[in-house]
């Protein structure tokens, strides 16, 4: 069954087909689908833009727990989310082609990024960091409601360390081990312009210090530890770069206080100061 979409209207079904008119959708029919850990690594290894990138992510089935999953959240729904259709596909990242600031997130939300198609958008975690985000001079409104809704990002980029939403939010280690060619060919791509990564959590922090080693930096020696605020200098081929933790905006870090608007902006005023 089609539902319309609750910005445009046009009608979608669930999950959402490539090439069918879905805002922002970058894949086509055509778009190559990696269905193994071997073609991830083939697809990721030969993108040369980031829109060719993003399209392959976006109609990626390579695990086959995560395709079941997500499909099964887009069919079910949440109550509240009845009426829309869903997106059900793996979210690719999203912002400036050219950034300075790289932000490393665990994975889609079921309801969030799984129904929207877009990382961190449609959820409290996502009005959570774009307020945070426009407050800091980095996005263009302080919303992220659908795909449709007009955000761009000013110098910063938001990827996930797995594309797909996982049961439980938990994704397997090799879950995050098949999907990390995909942050390496977003790292190859944009790496010339980054010069901070903000990771949201602590496996965002592991997720970068492990994508840092595969592309031949190193991080130092015991290897630095996540907290909120710590910082840690990488060395990259393509130079420095800072490292800097963040809590993630997860509702159990912001309805308790652990994580407060005036911590996370605090965060991006630091990565904007670096990265400028």
């Amino acid at each position: 069954m089609s539902l319309p979409h609750p910005r445009t209207g046009g009608l979608f079904a669930s999950p959402v087909p490539p090439g069918t008119g879905w805002p922002g959708d970058p894949a086509t029919k055509r778009t190559p689908v990696a269905d193994s850990p071997a073609e991830v690594v083939a697809l990721a290894s030969a993108a040369t833009t980031l829109d060719r990138l993003d399209a392959e992510v976006s109609v990626c089935r390579a695990c086959p727990r995560l395709v079941a999953w997500r499909e099964e959240v887009a069919v079910v729904k949440r109550k509240s989310y009845i009426d829309q259709p869903y997106w059900g596909r793996p979210a690719p990242g999203f912002g400036s082609e050219k950034p300075g600031i790289l932000v490393v997130g665990l994975a889609p939300a079921a309801n969030g990024a799984n129904r929207t198609g877009r990382v961190f958008t449609g959820d409290r975690s996502g009005d959570f960091l774009f307020g945070s985000l426009y407050r800091t001079g980095l996005a263009s409104q302080p919303t992220a409601v659908d795909s449709g809704d007009g955000l761009s990002l000013n110098g910063i980029r938001v990827a996930a360390a797995v594309r797909c939403a996982p049961p439980g939010n938990a994704p397997t280690p090799a879950e995050r081990s098949t999907c990390a060619p995909w942050l390496d060919a977003e790292w190859r791509l944009i790496s010339p312009h980054v010069r901070v990564i903000v990771a949201l959590g602590g496996i965002a922090w592991q997720a970068a210090l492990a994508l840092i080693r595969r592309i031949g930096g190193t991080a130092g020696t015991p290897a630095p530890k996540f907290g909120h605020g710590a910082a840690a200098p990488l060395d990259t081929p393509t130079g420095e770069v800072m490292l800097l933790g963040c809590y993630h905006p997860s509702q159990q870090n912001t309805f308790t206080g652990r994580l407060t608007p005036a911590m996370m902006d605090d965060i991006f005023t630091r990565a904007g100061a670096i990265s400028a």
